[in-house]
């Protein structure tokens, strides 16, 4: 996994063919890179939103603790380096479902709380995230409610 990982991260700009399948690898791929982003743009990655990447990672996609830690480390490596993110965007709209793009944004909600501290920052990311991957105000709340209230319940 880790090499499609490399390979993806190190070439967004590719091109994919038009009638390739999407799978859950290249969800989490996308996934992972944008939480990272999210969990980094307020210029600290908190432990609690370290965790709560992995988790999501491993919960939502079914991989190991340790695959789903290597793979967050690899994509806050990748976060850390780039300077957009609109190469994860544009891979995500091209394959994936208008429910596979709330899911992603209930799951970016759910870092950007873990800390129990959201900041602007980090708001302001949602808010063009949530607009860039064609995901309405109402939706984009609907999600937020979810995960605040996945959060409280632990």
């Amino acid at each position: 996994m880790l090499h499609h990982l490399k390979a993806f991260l190190q070439d967004l700009t590719a091109e994919p063919p038009l009638h390739a399948p999407h799978g859950p690898e290249q969800l989490r791929l996308a996934a992972a890179a944008l939480l990272a982003e999210a969990a980094r743009v307020d210029g600290r990655v908190d432990p609690e939103e370290r965790r709560a990447v992995v988790r999501l990672l491993r919960e939502r996609f079914g991989l190991g603790e340790d695959e789903a830690a290597e793979l967050a480390a690899l994509a806050e490596q990748r976060a850390a380096q780039s300077v957009q993110y609109f190469g994860f965007v544009d891979v995500i709209n091209r394959h994936f479902t208008p429910d596979e793009r709330i899911g992603l944004i209930e799951m970016l909600w759910e870092v950007v709380h873990a800390d129990g501290r959201p900041d602007a920052l980090q708001a302001s990311l949602m808010r063009r995230l949530a607009g860039l991957l064609h995901v309405s105000d109402p939706d984009s709340g609907a999600a937020r409610k979810r995960a605040l209230a996945r959060l409280q319940a632990g």
